[in-house]
């Protein structure tokens, strides 16, 4: 992925280079003004904005949240029935809605958007919101959610110790965890289910792999870690590293499975949801 990125980005730049050497036809203008006119350089995708009149904004805010969200999202990143505004070309290379002006005033009936009797200042103002949204590489949360450290520790700890400490301790194996994870949402999820909150890096904590015990008709009692199992077959990679399977007819051979988040599986039935904040309140303790 990251030399198709590169492939693309020296194309990106050939491709700069070619539109400013091409020369400008004669009665060209290399504004926006003329129909045809010459593109000199390519659109900034991810255009930087000078801090906008705070006034300003408070009145286009009102105005979206009224007459736009709907369609456009709160966070202008499109809605049930809209599409996305972040990466619209258009407000992408508007400044202060003298692009976005015409399209609001308008309408686009085709696309089932209505015209506004917006000023154009009003427009102004909205234009100024929704500039406060930057378009990135990877999109900025700008609502991000609150916090889901809504549970009492006190709890959390009481829960720990009935349910979880015959397993995991403070000062052992989750020493220090919400220092190793300090996103609370990933914490949670990895305690709940070890592994399953793996994020664009990986897991954070790589959970351990079920293990089995297939033990022959003869008494050979073979042991490794569990590759694959259905009604038919089971197959296993033994300490050494060597492949094995072997075909199950009802109970022959006896297959044992060890599966280490079984608990973890298990006490998913259980847990309230009280339950899952009021841990999550005490292990973030864990620094």
């Amino acid at each position: 992925m990251r030399l198709a990125f590169a492939v693309f980005a020296a194309c990106a730049v050939l491709a700069s280079i070619a539109a400013r050497a091409q020369p400008t036809p004669a009665g060209q203008g290399r504004g926006r003004g003329g129909r045809g006119a010459a593109i000199t350089s390519p659109r900034n995708a991810y255009p930087d904005r000078s801090p906008a009149d705070p006034e300003a904004v408070a009145r286009g805010q009102a105005l979206y949240s009224v007459n736009c969200a709907f369609c456009h999202g709160v966070d202008t990143r499109g809605g049930d029935s809209g599409p996305s505004l972040l990466r619209s070309g258009v407000v992408l290379d508007d400044q202060h809605g003298e692009l976005i002006a015409p399209i609001v005033q308008n309408g686009r009936p085709d696309r089932g958007m209505p015209k506004f009797t917006f000023s154009t200042d009003q427009v102004a103002d909205i234009a100024a919101f929704v500039h406060t949204f930057k378009a990135a590489g990877y999109d900025e949360s700008r609502h991000k959610p609150p916090s889901i450290l809504v549970g009492d520790s006190t709890a959390g700890e009481r829960f720990f110790r009935a349910r979880c400490a015959s397993c995991h301790s403070a000062t052992g194996d989750l020493r220090g965890i919400s220092s190793r994870i300090p996103d609370e949402k990933l914490l949670q999820q990895t305690w709940l289910m070890p592994g399953s909150g793996a994020g664009r890096g990986g897991p954070p904590v790589a959970p351990p792999a079920p293990t089995v015990v297939v033990t022959l008709a003869s008494g050979e009692r073979i042991q490794g870690k569990l590759e694959r199992i259905d009604d038919f077959t089971v197959a296993l990679v033994t300490a050494d590293g060597t492949h094995r399977s072997f075909r199950v007819d009802g109970d022959t051979p006896k297959v044992d499975v060890q599966d280490p988040l079984q608990a973890h599986r298990d006490l998913l039935r259980v847990y309230s949801d009280k339950d899952i904040h009021d841990v999550t309140a005490y292990l973030v303790t864990f620094k």
